[in-house]
């Protein structure tokens, strides 16, 4: 059961968009990061939803390394590709600029396809995706990060998380959305445990000399020395075919940097002599028009049939469902859609943290 109170939707939409404005951000694109965030939280990845708010946004801009104002350059185009520069700019607002670009280009000539680079991080990657669905489309994106991820036999973090992510329309309620990263876990839910005083589960993070680490709080700062790295999917090592994951991180890297001759691995740690500075992220972006092939509505139905066969199929013993991809996001946004999100008290401190030093008008339900 939720014992974290809950902070409505409009407020805290209203909040994080008055927050960006005051940092600077022009209030069309402060709305937007603020609904990108929300939507993580409405999905329930609370990884990227409020909780990052201040640590990756409004604390980068404060120390210089991320642009309030978002200049997106077009570096090149052809009538299905574009290739964009958002210079250390807003990530989730070029890349709602980028996959609507793609969109567009889909809806002229079946598929679109776009990359960006000098951008910084764009949120929870399942909302371009959706931008797709929402069309009736298919949508892929990914991106990558600074350095998480070990290789295969390795213990040096050289890859990002890297999310995979793709989008399929459906004749039901929600989309099917796979939005995961390409390690077992992502630095973000780590900082999710060490929030809130849990351990990580063994298995997910590999230490220099090749022992499984745990202890959350130290994960975070030896990721950041050097001294731990996350596994790849399929955990350290290869019995549980971890060399997947790792392999699918490489093609996420490849795509988010080569496309767009950008920055990547060791580039985007974000440090460079012991200073911070812009990490200058690249992401991809592909949309391809399902009306294209043999109609939207028959790509949504077949689409539908197979996910539904999928949960129809009989299930191990002590469980009466199976979920597929978006399922479990869909039911948690029918749970909070009247409730709002809930937020713990290390982020309430942050909230607050933000909001006095801003010297914005608000008054949180939690505050007594």
């Amino acid at each position: 059961m939720e014992t974290r109170p809950y902070v409505s939707w409009k407020l805290i939409g209203n909040f994080m968009t008055d927050a960006f404005k005051a940092v600077g951000v022009p209030e069309e694109d402060a709305k937007l990061c603020a609904d990108v965030l929300m939507e993580s939280d409405r999905r329930g990845i609370e990884s990227h939803g409020v909780n990052r708010f201040k640590p990756i946004y409004i604390d980068r801009i404060n120390i210089g390394i991320q642009k309030p104002v978002t200049q997106i350059e077009l570096i090149k185009e052809t009538p299905t590709t574009a290739v964009f520069d958002a210079h250390d700019g807003m990530g989730m607002v070029v890349s709602h600029h980028a996959m609507q670009t793609a969109i567009d280009k889909a809806k002229k000539y079946g598929m679109g396809m776009t990359a960006v680079r000098n951008s910084t991080h764009y949120g929870i990657a399942g909302y371009y995706a959706t931008m797709a669905t929402k069309e009736g489309m298919i949508g892929i994106t990914g991106t990558n990060a600074r350095p998480s991820i070990a290789p295969t036999y390795g213990v040096e973090n050289m890859l990002g998380t890297n999310p995979l992510t793709i989008g399929l329309p459906t004749d039901e309620e929600f989309p099917f959305v796979l939005d995961c990263a390409t390690s077992i876990t992502q630095r973000g839910k780590i900082e999710y445990f060490a929030r809130n005083g849990k351990d990580t589960p063994a298995g997910m993070v590999i230490g220099k000399n090749g022992e499984a680490l745990t202890d959350s709080e130290q994960i975070l700062v030896d990721l950041t020395t050097g001294d731990a790295a996350l596994a790849p999917l399929g955990g350290i090592g290869s019995e549980l075919a971890g060399y997947k994951g790792y392999g699918y991180a490489t093609v996420v890297e490849v795509l988010s940097a080569a496309l767009q001759a950008g920055s990547y691995m060791k580039m985007l740690t974000g440090i460079d002599n012991g200073k911070r500075v812009p990490y200058h992220l690249g992401h991809f972006f592909i949309a391809i028009d399902t009306e294209a092939f043999v109609g939207r509505e028959s790509f949504k139905k077949t689409c539908g049939d197979i996910l539904r066969a999928l949960r129809a199929s009989a299930k191990a013993p002590g469980h009466d469902r199976i979920y597929t991809a978006g399922e479990l996001e869909y039911e948690k946004w029918l749970e909070r859609r009247d409730k709002g999100v809930p937020v713990g008290e290390s982020v309430q401190k942050e909230l607050i943290e933000v909001r006095d030093a801003l010297k914005l008008p608000y008054k949180f339900p939690f505050e007594n």
